[in-house]
């Protein structure tokens, strides 16, 4: 007999389990498990390489699983893939619009696709052309437009079908701060219509803004999954202090270093002012032109810094953030 909850619980729009992506001998996806609830918002965060793309490809249908279980909307992929497009709206990263086509008309080629009747395409073209605020644009040409109408004229192309999935590959990489929210603007009504949404960024604001939950991918693997909230209490603390250096030595004559914390003479650069910080943070990080401590109280550990002599150059206390969290798993370091 079903339990209470397994008859209340929806079950996911998106269900992998040891899901695996291979190009010959390279493994792009590794193993990786994930539901994405009906309605939600995920996200898929992680460096150049990770893994992100090639998940959303699997998902979309366009590439073959190598291994491990996929299911959308219940289907298999590989057997139900025409029946999955049918209800799917992709934003890739490259807007590959009909540039010598107009606004409007390639909404509308875009609805034929579907087999949708003119009649039906071109109400729907208006409807979406309004939702995404080109309306005044509708007769235009594609190729003189700016980067974030086309963006958002690649959302409205995706919408045409009226998807119950929508899968957004980097969907504001490039915009300015102003059509980054509109375009936010727009995601989160959709969001709220029951559109699911499956998204991969570079951007920390916009992952903590849109994603409901999301994972965070490195060397082809998940390493951590949570709502933002989550992940940020549990890998890093409340507030960071950032401390910006002097180009000498940032601790005053005679300054007071507790004496667990001092350090033979000629231990390094950096030594005393480690040793300024000893047991007032959880962690510390040095940056070629700063550090980070990780505390619960940025304040009280700025003003307990410089009882004991320290005198950098400025201090900024800031709540922790996604993108600390972002780094803290996958490293500084840039991969190519």
């Amino acid at each position: 007999m079903a339990s209470p909850n397994s008859l209340t619980a929806p079950q996911p729009l998106i269900r992998a389990r040891g899901l695996t992506k291979r190009f010959g001998s390279f493994t792009a996806v590794d193993a990786v498990d994930f539901d994405v609830a009906p309605g939600e918002a995920f996200g898929f965060l992680g460096p150049n390489g990770a893994g992100k793309t090639s998940t959303m490809r699997m998902i979309g249908t366009v590439s073959p699983v190598s291994d491990g279980t996929l299911t959308v909307f219940g289907l298999d992929p590989a057997r139900h893939g025409a029946a999955i497009r049918a209800r799917l709206g992709v934003v890739p990263q490259a807007d590959m619009l009909d540039e010598e086509l107009s606004v409007i008309e390639n909404l509308l080629i875009f609805g034929r696709y579907f087999g949708l009747p003119w009649k039906e395409s071109r109400r729907r073209a208006v409807e979406l052309l309004e939702f995404v605020q080109l309306t005044e644009r509708a007769d235009d040409r594609v190729e003189p437009l700016s980067g974030g109408m086309k963006r958002r004229l690649v959302i409205a192309r995706a919408l045409v079908n009226e998807p119950d999935l929508l899968l957004l590959d980097e969907p504001t990489t490039g915009l300015d701060p102003q059509a980054r929210h509109l375009v936010w603007d727009r995601l989160y009504r959709l969001k709220r219509r029951g559109v699911t949404l499956c998204l991969t960024t570079h951007y920390m604001d916009e992952a903590e803004q849109l994603c409901d939950r999301l994972v965070v991918m490195d060397k082809a693997r998940i390493v951590a999954e949570g709502t933002p909230r989550e992940l940020i209490e549990r890998f890093v603390t409340r507030e960071v202090l950032e401390l910006r250096l002097h180009q000498d030595d940032d601790v005053a004559p005679g300054a007071d270093v507790p004496a667990e914390a001092r350090r033979e003479p000629g231990s390094g650069d950096g030594a005393r002012l480690e040793e300024m910080l000893t047991g007032l943070a959880e962690r510390v990080e040095r940056l070629p032109d700063r550090v980070l401590v990780y505390t619960t109280d940025g304040d009280a550990t700025a003003a307990a810094a410089y009882e004991r002599g320290l005198r950098p150059a400025s201090v900024l206390v800031r709540r922790s953030t996604l993108e600390d969290v972002f780094l803290r798993l996958t490293g500084r370091s840039l991969v190519e």
